[in-house]
């Protein structure tokens, strides 16, 4: 119970000392959460996708152009596109220049009495060159329409063909009213990613996780440098107790760190990080997956510069390797397979597992951290005795 205590004193001695380092606000607190902001504000478009706009312009204003209104309404019910109406040809192509659509459909006069005429007839796309993806949305629902006005003239000049003696414009309206055969049906499954705002809030939390823990078992070195190491040792404490003093000071850098950055993000732009038990469990264990990593390095190191530079080439490189960047996980492959040894990566995988199937999907990841953990912590404990020199 005595080297518990001793432990708990030397971390809340240091956690009062760190409290004071601007170091530990900057790494755990100002530089994740300022990046989170700015990558939300260059990224707002993605993460709220906003409707594509349209024009349109009904120079026939015949039946053909009441079901081609018809279909866009049913995207507009759906929240994809906005349509405008356009006086004239002109005045569309004017607001396709000026960016105020993604693109314009021009139906011309005379569009329906030609198409029940059998004579050739055309739906125009007029796209915004710095719209592509807008363009070639509206050019998909255009062609989508003309395939079913073709499906319907095909009916019907077969059924005149084969001597039905019903007005061809009846039998268009029949054929038309016909559900589709072959309906797709959308069974969505559970969504296992997260969207882009919550995406980069995590991945920028536990990306400086990593430096962030690094104040606690980094300043053994710095007692040993200072002289105070020898003193502690003098002290009747077990040695042990000042390597666990540490790491818990560790831990809680990294635990209040990532319980505001959680906080914070969910509050300024609504991230979604799920079930509080579920994060909780992560976040925990990503904790202590990044202190026992942290501690190995500064295990080996021979000062604290060593240590610090050491493990900021750690945490790049299984920053890079986990995910927190780009999505590494969706290039699939042998990376995605080798991003596997990255704590980043079973903690982001545990959010979107969270997100998909609740707290029961956190537990592979979690375990995966604990695994991580448990080796750091054991080599570390392996190498104390170099670490410290007693």
């Amino acid at each position: 119970m005595s080297a518990m205590r001793h432990a708990l004193l030397i971390a809340a001695k240091d956690l009062r000392e760190r409290s004071r380092d601007r170091s530990v606000l900057l790494y755990a607190l100002l530089l994740p959460l300022g990046l989170t902001l700015l990558l939300n504000l260059v990224l707002g478009g993605v993460t709220d996708p906003r409707p594509f706009r349209y024009a349109v312009v009904d120079d026939d204003r015949g039946p053909v152009a009441a079901a081609f209104a018809d279909a866009l309404r049913g995207a507009q019910d759906g929240g994809a596109v906005e349509v405008r109406p356009a006086g004239s040809a002109d005045e569309a192509r004017r607001l396709v220049d000026a960016g105020d659509v993604a693109a314009a459909f021009l139906l011309p006069a005379g569009l329906s009495p030609d198409l029940a005429a059998g004579r050739a007839a055309a739906v125009e796309v007029v796209g915004d060159v710095d719209a592509p993806l807008g363009t070639r949305v509206a050019a998909s629902i255009a062609r989508s329409f003309t395939d079913r006005l073709t499906s319907v003239r095909v009916a019907v000049e077969a059924a005149r063909r084969g001597g039905s003696s019903v007005d061809p414009a009846e039998l268009a309206r029949l054929v038309a009213a016909e559900p589709d055969p072959l309906p797709v049906v959308e069974d969505p499954a559970p969504r296992r990613e997260l969207d882009p705002t919550t995406y980069y809030a995590a991945g920028m939390a536990v990306f400086f996780l990593f430096f962030s823990v690094q104040f606690g078992v980094t300043s053994l070195l710095d007692e040993r440098r200072d002289g105070t190491l020898a003193r502690l040792l003098a002290a009747p404490l077990r040695p042990s107790s000042i390597l666990v003093g540490k790491l818990l000071t560790s831990c809680a850098i990294g635990l209040v760190s990532m319980g505001v950055l959680v906080v914070a993000t969910s509050l300024a732009i609504g991230a979604h990080w799920g079930p509080p038990v579920g994060v909780a469990l992560l976040v925990v264990s990503g904790v202590l997956a990044a202190t026992g990593l942290v501690a190995v390095v500064a295990s080996v190191a021979r000062t604290a510069e060593q240590a610090s530079g050491w493990q900021a080439v750690l945490a790049v490189a299984l920053g890079a390797l986990g995910g927190t960047f780009i999505p590494i996980a969706q290039v699939g492959g042998p990376l995605a397979a080798v991003s596997l040894a990255s704590p980043h990566r079973w903690f982001l995988a545990g959010l979107a597992d969270l997100a998909a199937d609740g707290v029961a999907g956190v537990w592979p990841s979690v375990t995966a951290l604990l695994v991580f953990a448990l080796a750091g912590f054991g080599v570390a404990g392996a190498l104390t005795r170099r670490a410290v020199r007693w």
